[in-house]
């Protein structure tokens, strides 16, 4: 009979080949091994047992008997320690008390909306932290980062959409051109009108696609159908959707495809001529060959109107913006021309997120 453990293969059905110990009768009187762990190391007590690990194990053990002291309670293996995930060490932290880095280019830029020390709370929850950020004029502006980081916050804020939340309490700035949109007097209607908004989810209203495109126009108090059905068809041209629904401008929205339901919002948002088009993840539900015909779109609005676009597609982003913000933990970290935030970012904490290092 042999003297040691033997191990044979058995296979086991829908899990392959499972390796098993067979255990013979010198093998079961073998006693298991038991590591023990020592006290705390007193001065001048040595403790040898099998657990022990040398101070500098690099020793030959000759040359460390000569001179046998404890291992440090560090250096002891610990039963049930806690590990430290890996990917934590990736994450950065930022001085909260750091300004946002912002490239002198946009400086030269003319503006249009000025974002200073802005802050926004969810009852004692503070979601955005001192933003202040310059948007150019006629250009097209994404923030990115990642998720839960105050993007759409921001974005909300612009045109007082958070105000429909309960519990939300701002302090600062958001000026378009040059007056506070928080002030007491503003008209929130008329402001929304000129901050048009299209929103993650396509939400076309339950009526015709000509209905559609005019409601504002109607709800404004135009009644001429003459005038009505030239805005419809220019803002449909605006928003690369006329040569596809002329045909059937008077059967149901709800009949659009997905792609084609989101250019039908922004036809819809740009028919009240707003001068800045706010964007929040437009393209997240959309397919690929439908996100390249809104892209293609976002294009061609630019020098029309300012774009401020969310989105967590950093491809995305570089491929239709001209100025790009990264935003981080509710706070603006670094904004500047897209080419440079991209290829060439200021902080490293920047660099991390474009290269994939977190979020």
């Amino acid at each position: 009979m042999p003297s040691t453990a033997e191990t044979e293969s058995e296979t086991v059905p829908h899990r392959g080949p499972v390796m098993k110990e067979i255990a013979t009768p010198m093998a079961a009187e073998k006693p298991s091994p038991v590591v023990t762990y020592p006290p705390a190391a007193q001065p001048g007590h040595s403790v040898a047992h099998p657990g022990h690990v040398p101070a500098n194990p690099d020793h030959p053990p000759a040359a460390h008997a000569q001179n046998h002291q404890p291992a440090p309670a560090s250096q002891l293996v610990q039963p049930h320690a806690a590990i430290a995930p890996v990917r934590a060490a990736a994450i950065p932290s930022r001085n909260p008390s750091a300004k946002a880095e912002i490239h002198e280019e946009l400086y030269s830029e003319k503006r249009i909306l000025d974002v200073d020390q802005f802050r926004l709370f969810y009852g004692k929850n503070q979601a955005l932290h001192d933003i202040s950020m310059p948007i150019a004029a006629q250009k097209v502006t994404a923030l990115i980062g990642p998720s839960g980081c105050g993007k759409s916050t921001l974005l909300r804020s612009i045109n007082r959409l958070n105000d429909l939340i309960d519990n939300v309490r701002t302090e600062g700035c958001i000026n378009f051109h040059g007056e506070n949109v928080y002030d007491g007097n503003i008209d929130i209607i008329g402001l929304r009108k000129r901050l048009g908004m299209v929103f993650q989810k396509s939400n076309p209203f339950p009526m015709s696609i000509f209905d559609n495109v005019i409601y504002a126009r109607r709800i404004g108090g135009e009644r001429n159908k003459g005038r009505l059905h030239e805005v419809c068809e220019r803002s449909l041209r605006g928003a690369a959707l006329w040569d596809e629904v002329k045909d059937r401008l008077h059967t149901s929205a709800m009949g659009l495809s997905g792609g084609q339901q989101q250019r039908l919002c922004i036809a819809r948002a740009i028919a009240a001529e707003p001068e800045v088009l706010l964007m929040d993840e437009p393209c997240s539900a959309l397919d690929p060959i439908a996100t390249a015909k809104v892209e293609d779109l976002i294009h061609e609005l630019r020098g029309r109107y300012t774009v401020v676009i969310v989105t967590h597609n950093m491809q995305q982003a570089a491929r239709v913006s001209d100025y790009t913000a990264f935003m981080y933990l509710g706070r603006l970290i670094e904004y500047g021309p897209t080419g440079n935030i991209f290829q060439n970012p200021r902080l490293k904490q920047t660099e991390d997120y474009i290269t994939g290092r977190f979020g």
